[in-house]
């Protein structure tokens, strides 16, 4: 991952349940993909992530997103479907952080810009990734207000509301280091798109990351 000056804005494609929109992400540009193996209209069992991993180029990272569940059952549900990364979501300890990468897997971990001050702190994640004060929604935020968090030089992802068509101003107000997107690249819900997968990705690298 480049966090240098002037590198591309890294792009994270989740929610992906086909074939044809892991292999339409990859070839795209996008730098990871995450599938849902948490109840949700993009749930995928881990049986079929490690089929859609299959899709997967070598080296590009493959996440698998969880909500509630307990640390170490999401590394388990991971290590069963054959992937090497974990994003969680819900209150979090660093103590779930140790869980993860003591089961030899690297961890998104996702706060809400209405999470506690010190939920932003580095706890040793891989990532963070900063949500809409409330998730889920598909609408945009005040994407500025996360400056406020002094985030730094930190490698973080974006997230909530975004599309194709705000993708680069939302990481420009941000700050962003990276930008992640399920819902904005959908004909309906749980169903991606493929044309505005690719244009999402063509937009969001068409900003620099900051350093």
């Amino acid at each position: 991952m480049n966090t240098e000056e002037g590198a591309e804005l890294f792009v994270k494609v989740c929610g992906l349940s086909t074939p044809e929109s892991v292999r339409t992400a990859a070839e795209a540009g996008a730098d990871a993909v995450g599938f849902v193996l948490t109840r949700s209209p993009r749930e995928v069992t881990p049986a079929q992530a490690r089929e859609l991993l299959t899709h997967v180029p070598a080296g590009l990272p493959a996440v698998g997103v969880f909500r509630h569940e307990l640390a170490a059952d999401a590394a388990a549900r991971a290590r069963e479907a054959g992937l090497d990364w974990v994003q969680l979501h819900g209150d979090r300890t660093p103590a779930d952080v140790r869980t993860v990468h003591d089961a030899g897997l690297k961890l998104i971990r996702a706060v809400t810009m209405a999470a506690a001050p010190e939920a932003f702190a580095d706890w040793g994640e891989e990532l963070l990734l900063i949500d809409a004060a409330v998730p889920g929604s598909g609408e945009a935020w005040d994407y500025a207000s996360v400056r406020a968090r002094g985030l730094g030089g930190r490698s973080w992802l974006l997230a909530g509301g975004l599309d194709p068509a705000n993708v680069a101003g939302a990481a420009a107000q941000a700050g962003a280091w990276g930008v992640d997107v399920s819902s904005g690249v959908e004909s309906s819900r749980g169903v991606k798109d493929l044309a505005k997968i690719r244009d999402f990705v063509a937009a969001a690298k068409s900003l620099a990351a900051k350093p």
